[in-house]
């Protein structure tokens, strides 16, 4: 068997490096599986994602946060994750903003939150059809 470079393959070959196509609940699931993964951790939530502009939001980020163990899974970043920004999280998780607003923000878990309460929060955002306090009571009893 013969071995090559992938520069010598580019040259009498097509060659194409795909990332692995996650469904939206796979990915959901899989940013889960990281925070309960150390459900005590102390993440950083992003400060009143609510009250800056749409251009301003999207570019927020800062280390530590919910967005950032999704953003340092390699699986993830596979799959299509650009960045540990709110704009990528929201783009690639396919949240609208009261959803993401939910798992990241302060203003409903403070400066720090465990790792574990986003996981259950973003459980709940992930069960189709079901909002708010029903869904999180769902997984009270399912999980």
């Amino acid at each position: 068997m013969e071995q090559y470079a992938v520069d010598q393959l580019k040259a009498i070959a097509k060659v194409s490096r795909t990332a692995p196509q996650l469904s939206r609940a796979e990915r959901l699931d899989r940013w889960a599986e990281l925070l309960e993964g150390d459900p005590a951790r102390s993440l950083v939530t992003l400060r009143e994602t609510e009250y800056l502009p749409r251009d301003q939001r999207i570019l927020m980020r800062i280390t530590g946060s919910p967005i950032s163990v999704a953003y340092d899974d390699p699986v993830l970043r596979a799959a299509g994750l650009e960045g540990d920004t709110y704009g990528d999280a929201q783009s690639f998780f396919d949240l609208n903003d009261r959803q993401l607003h939910g798992l990241v923000c302060s203003c409903h878990f403070g400066a720090r939150v465990d790792a574990g309460v986003v996981a259950r929060h973003l459980r709940a955002t992930s069960i189709p059809g079901v909002k708010g306090i029903l869904a999180r009571m769902r997984l009270m009893f399912t999980r």
